[in-house]
């Protein structure tokens, strides 16, 4: 079809959608009437797709990937939405005949509140990959009404506020009444046999919740009209109003009247309290069991049978989070569809693996056996009788070993360890990184390892470089599918092409011309979008003095102390203490830190106190304030990181070595040509390893392996006077303006020197030894652009697409399903005969 009439009667689909569901013609549109109209018709094509893909799946009966996690960050999803079925010249056309521009129309759209870290993010971007390379998959997920929070920064303090992404209407999800489940709590459990003599359980006077889906479209990549989309169902409490128990409220019981309805308000709820614990074990296995009745539901309708489950359905517990999928497809498939226990456990591992994302004891959780038989009392009867197989299999495989045994165990001291049952109940579990995954077998499930090693594998992580380098970096893309072509767009190993363009002058020149506009489009968000408040609230004025020539230095990620945001405090007080000694510096500095603390993590609501006292101290030193600019980006999300990634010159990846399990943040930065300043720390190894040692400048501190040694923070504050004299400043009050700065400050002096977990100290020298040679090599801004072009071309190994491909030949032997044409024809036909407007490439 014409192009000028493809927009044209997309035009005027929007015209008529406006006057439908508003009642006004498009000149009167407020500009979220637009937006509503303009998502609504956008979706209304991309429904074919969506119908086709579902239904060649079904058609094809293919083996299905269902992916559980916890947390989505997806970002917004207009643009990439558009970039993905290659409608960008169309809608430029559309909108300019409308008379609207897309940067108000991108400005309606909220980030969708379903994550916080990388754990989040990570689960988009295998959406993303899984979609593009057409595998068969579906995602499982909460709909948070109000996400993790919304961060304010006032006067250093963090605030959490509801994330009111839900406030409007999401143009992109669809309810599906007809599709919601119950799930069941707490009851009385009455002892029954299946038709194997297996004991199964009845529950009576149970607590009932229903969970309603919503389904967001994740649409693929493609350079065709056959792309493919995949579902990610999303699971809400919020709209089913008898899951309030009015008898309660009514009694005067307002917060256990509104529990089940509030099951997903929030991601992660503090749980320090009993009800925060309680919400959190809820929400786990709300997500559990609604997910594996749908998923049961679809293979009967494809089906008509349960044989064909161990073959046909595969299941990613991603982090331990859903981990309660183990001992519910087991109680489900003994109970509801008569299988023996031998065969259901079968099934289970067959169907269930396990990724890993943390080393942190407190991260791999474990549950209250009291809290789980008071909630869960069917289900805990399953982990207790897994745990006994599980022990009699050790003390088969390693007899006399009792202590291996207790180690193992899934219930030890009152305690479910969830890590230990999903690594159990799965055929595979894998690591996120080379080094991490050693230190899984080598350190933390080493015994699960001596007994059976071949479950254990590793798949390095990747981000979709679509959304990170072709949607975030349009300049940069454009520079480099000049040089290469676009096939990297489609498989990013095609990246390392552009080795051959690192030296070449004209290049050089066009990358630092690309990094100093995307600079300074990020100092204008920053004056105009990032307010500094004081500790009411109030926006006061500030002014930021570096220009687009600074060196941008950027520590985006949550607030943790592995993390070593605390590292780099005490290295800008470094540059403090050199500055007002009078000694030069090689360049000016904006140093960006960006990241959420949990509610309850007090420690890390600290360093970010001591973060604020720092920038503010730069602001008010005369003299100081144009050479070190200090900001904390208030409520880092996705949107802002595609505005940060791209103008960064420097990516800190300082974890303590040993300590994070990949990372992602690293990969995006990289591939928009940041270089990195890291410890030797997961996926850190692997991107030095592809980038070769000549074009990683910044490596710094001790490895994993120095990290196993012992570590006295004593020794190094006595022998190094720079360092002293760095950390006696916070206990002297230099940086504190009021007395709880100096008393949180001085807490800081103190654990630093007694209960230095993350051996900050330890690395600190060699990091501020590391910083000068950053400057000495920014100063020299050609070679700087060749090293950047040198680490963006040998980036292609950590794209999701990579990962994907990984997961599905070597743990879920899955295949992709291509969308089958003849079935895009008859949805076609069906949706309309006289409809000849398509949106995306040429049909």
């Amino acid at each position: 079809m014409d192009f000028e009439l493809q927009a044209e009667i997309l035009a005027q689909k929007i015209r008529h959608w406006t006057i439908t569901a508003n009642g006004r013609r498009i000149k009167d549109a407020s500009i979220e009437e637009f937006y509503q109209a303009f998502c609504a018709v956008l979706r209304e094509e991309v429904m074919i797709n969506w119908t086709a893909s579902l239904d060649t799946m079904e058609n094809h009966k293919s083996r299905v990937l269902y992916f559980l996690s916890m947390e989505y960050l997806p970002g917004r999803f207009l643009k990439n939405n558009i970039l993905n079925i290659g409608a960008q010249e169309l809608i430029q056309a559309v909108l300019k005949k409308l008379e609207r521009n897309f940067a108000d129309l991108e400005s309606c759209e909220p980030d969708a509140g379903l994550g916080n870290g990388g754990l989040g993010r990570l689960s988009s971007c295998f959406l993303d990959s899984l979609a593009t390379l057409q595998y068969p998959a579906r995602g499982y997920g909460l709909r948070y009404q109000y996400g993790i929070f919304e961060q304010e920064i006032w006067g250093g303090c963090q605030v959490e506020k509801p994330d009111c992404w839900l406030l409007n209407n999401n143009p992109w999800e669809s309810r599906r009444d007809t599709l919601a489940v119950n799930v069941h709590f707490r009851g009385r459990p009455v002892s029954a046999k299946n038709s194997h003599g297996d004991e199964v359980f009845l529950l009576e006077d149970f607590e009932e919740v229903r969970a309603l889906p919503y389904d967001t479209p994740i649409i693929g990549y493609s350079d065709s009209a056959n792309y493919s989309v995949l579902t990610l169902r999303l699971w809400s409490t919020k709209e089913s109003p008898r899951n309030f128990q009015l008898q309660r409220y009514n009694a005067g019981f307002l917060d256990t009247a509104a529990e089940n309805t509030s099951l997903t308000d929030v991601l992660y709820p503090n749980d320090n309290t009993e009800l925060g614990k309680r919400v959190r074990l809820k929400q786990e296995f709300l997500l559990v069991s609604a997910s594996l009745q749908d998923m049961i539901r679809r293979h009967f309708r494809v089906y008509h049978e349960m044989n064909s489950f161990k073959d046909k359905v595969r299941i990613q517990i991603n982090d331990t989070h859903p981990a309660l999928i183990v001992a519910e497809l087991l109680r489900t498939l003994t109970k509801n569809y008569d299988f023996s226990w031998k065969d259901a456990w079968d099934v289970c591992q067959s169907c269930c693996s396990y990724t890993n994302h943390t080393v942190l004891r407190e991260g791999l959780e474990e549950w209250n056996e009291g809290r789980v038989k008071e909630l869960l009392p069917r289900q805990l009867d399953v982990i207790q009788k897994l745990n006994l197989e599980l022990c009699n299999q050790v003390r088969v495989r390693f007899p006399g070993d009792e202590d291996r045994v207790r180690r193992m165990s899934i219930l030890e001291q009152g305690q479910v360890k969830m890590s230990h049952l999903a690594i159990f109940g799965s055929h595979k579990v894998n690591g996120v990184a080379a080094l991490h995954t050693q230190i899984l077998k080598d350190h933390l499930f080493k015994d699960f390892y001596e007994m059976t090693p071949g479950k254990f594998i590793n798949v390095t992580n990747g981000v979709t470089h679509r959304r990170w380098l072709l949607d975030a970096n349009p300049e940069l893309s454009k520079l480099i599918t000049e040089r290469i072509g676009s096939g990297w767009i489609s498989d990013f190993s095609q990246i390392a092409k552009l080795k051959s363009f690192a030296q070449d002058r004209n290049t050089q020149e066009e990358f630092l011309k690309v990094k100093k506009q995307k600079k300074g489009e990020l100092l204008r968000f920053l004056r105009e979008e990032n307010p500094l408040r004081d500790a009411l609230g109030k926006m006061v004025p500030s002014s930021i003095f570096v220009s687009e020539n600074a060196l941008f230095d950027v520590h985006i990620k949550r607030m943790h102390e592995y993390k070593r945001q605390l590292m780099n405090a005490l290295h800008l007080i470094m540059l403090y203490h050199d500055l007002k000694g009078g000694k030069k510096r090689h360049c000016s500095r904006l140093v960006i830190i960006g990241g959420k603390s949990a509610p309850g993590y007090e420690r890390a609501k600290q360093i970010l106190r001591l973060i604020a006292a720092i920038a503010r101290k730069f602001r008010k030193s005369n003299g100081i304030s144009h050479q070190i600019h200090v900001i904390l980006m208030e409520n880092y999300n996705v949107s802002r990181a595609e505005m940060i990634i791209p103008a960064a010159d420097l990516s800190q990846q300082i974890s303590t070595a040993g300590w994070e399990a990949s990372g992602t943040g690293n990969m995006k930065l990289a591939i928009n040509g940041a270089l990195t300043i890291g410890t030797e720390d997961g996926a850190n190894i692997e991107m030095r390893e592809a980038v070769t040692d000549q074009f990683w400048p910044f490596r710094f501190g001790a490895t994993a392996k120095q990290n196993e040694g012992s570590y006295n923070p004593w020794d190094i504050y006595l022998k190094d006077d720079l360092i002293r004299l760095t950390l006696d400043s916070l206990k002297e009050g230099e940086f504190s303006e009021n007395e709880e700065e100096f008393s949180i400050f001085s807490s800081l002096h103190q654990d630093l020197l007694e209960k230095d977990r993350f051996r900050v100290l330890q690395d600190l020298r060699s990091y501020y030894e590391t910083q000068i040679k950053v400057e000495e090599l920014f100063m020299q801004p050609h070679l700087w652009a060749e090293f950047a072009l040198q680490n963006i071309a040998s980036m292609g190994n950590f794209s999701s697409d990579r990962a994907i491909r990984e997961y599905a030949d070597e743990i879920w032997g899955l295949k992709p399903t291509a969308l089958d044409g003849e079935i895009v024809g008859k949805v076609r036909m069906e949706y309309s005969e006289h409809d000849r407007c398509r949106i995306g490439k040429d049909q």
